[in-house]
């Protein structure tokens, strides 16, 4: 078994170890159970009991709901609106912060369209493969489900998520920062068993995806991310692909850009150069400090964030928490994560709970005592390549402010001696 570091301690309160965390949470455990029966036996009446009516008829719903208790539990906008003209170019965010485990729900899978989403029949709907192959071929989506398939799990992130290049808004939630970020298990073929039946010629270097919506969506992609590990999605968490996430079939590339997945997948082409499309001239890339533009940015570098406590929720009351939180990388599984709860003076090794996954989400867990103080707290993650997450000032040196896309920076929340948590960027 690892040697754990030394526990560091604080204003702030001090990070324990694995097994000081079960001993000072059975301690806590016991304390709640206990305290109300001391001196006031009279509480034990307004303890809620069985219902003494029954429930309400069991008729399910031809698809089951939430409990009415959960009902804030929603995407929505950032905080302020959205920052699209317009509903036909939107984006929703998942709400992290109120998340178990690593797997999003569908109806709260974030969303980002450029025209809408549209009404594709499934049995009208067709995918061309053509350009540099041996045999061009017109695939419907039953073709499509008749090969292998594969489940796998992994996140998708938006490369717009994170807005923490200028001076932080206070006022922000995980879902506000993070919000363009989920995980689910996708289901579908791989890409290279469909191309080789295709017959790929070999002066063949990039192939263009493009979708059936009005904006036709459309991405250069190498053609070897389509070898590696591309899937060409039908279902995701069990079920068919909803409408906002390409239904009846999109392109998965994990690890890269959530816009080279390309949704509605209507069209593979194959050539020997890049397409320069809208999406990767104006749009998708980095400005360098020396002021020069780079293209094809494409893997998701390593990043985490801490969810509990995190922006917009409140302590109780001085004692013991759990810290937890997502790290993720989209070059492949996450080694390490380390919390701060003193920002970033002093660090401790969070506990990666399983599963832990090739560029999926993995949940990270670090016992904390809260003292009262104000404290600092943020999350800094290493992935099996040995890449670290950068601090913002780190990322600001290699690149100019006005990227935009691939934020990865460490995340800060600030608690107050009151318990208010807040965005410290």
């Amino acid at each position: 078994m690892t040697e754990q570091p030394e526990p560091h301690n604080g204003a702030a309160g001090e990070t324990v170890d694995r097994r000081g965390a079960m001993r000072l949470a059975a301690g806590f455990a016991a304390g709640a159970a206990i305290a109300p029966l001391r001196g006031q036996a009279a509480e034990i009446d307004n303890l809620s009991g069985p219902q003494v009516a029954p429930g309400a008829d069991v008729m399910s719903p031809p698809y089951g709901r939430p409990s009415t208790f959960e009902a804030r539990v929603v995407r929505r906008d950032r905080t302020g609106g959205s920052p699209y003209p317009t509903r036909k170019a939107a984006a929703s965010l998942t709400p992290l912060q109120d998340l178990h485990g690593i797997i999003t729900p569908n109806g709260l899978h974030y969303e980002r369209h450029h025209a809408g989403v549209p009404t594709i029949d499934p049995n009208e709907h067709r995918l061309i493969i053509h350009g540099m192959v041996e045999k061009p071929m017109i695939f419907t989506v039953a073709d499509i489900m008749r090969f292998p398939a594969t489940s796998r799990i992994c996140f998708l992130e938006c490369s717009g998520n994170t807005q923490n290049w200028g001076q932080p808004v206070e006022a922000y939630t995980v879902q506000d920062t993070h919000g363009l970020l989920s995980c689910c298990e996708w289901t579908g073929v791989p890409l290279k068993v469909v191309l080789d039946q295709i017959g790929v010629q070999p002066e063949a270097r990039w192939l263009l995806a493009e979708g059936a919506d009005a904006a036709a969506m459309t991405r250069s992609i190498p053609i070897e991310k389509a070898y590696e590990d591309a899937l060409l999605v039908y279902a995701q968490n069990g079920e068919r692909l909803r409408p906002e996430q390409g239904y009846p079939l999109r392109l998965l590339l994990p690890g890269y850009e959530g816009n080279m997945s390309v949704k509605w997948l209507r069209r593979l082409k194959f050539g020997a150069e890049p397409w320069q499309t809208r999406e990767e001239t104006s749009k998708y890339s980095w400005v360098m400090p020396d002021g020069t533009v780079r293209q094809f940015n494409f893997v998701m570098e390593v990043k985490s964030v801490i969810t509990f406590p995190s922006g917009g929720q409140t302590l109780s009351a001085p004692g013991f928490y759990e810290i937890s939180g997502l790290a993720w990388s989209g070059r492949g599984k996450v080694e390490r994560v380390d919390v701060s709860v003193d920002g970033g003076e002093t660090w401790a090794p969070a506990h990666l709970q399983e599963p832990v996954l090739p560029k999926s989400l993995t949940r990270f867990r670090a016992p904390w005592r809260w003292s009262g103080a104000s404290a600092t707290l943020t999350s800094r993650a290493t992935d099996e390549t040995g890449s670290v997450q950068p601090g913002r000032d780190e990322l600001l040196k290699q690149r100019d402010a006005r990227s935009y896309y691939h934020y990865n920076a460490m995340q800060g929340w600030r608690v107050s001696e009151t318990g208010e948590v807040s965005n410290a960027g």
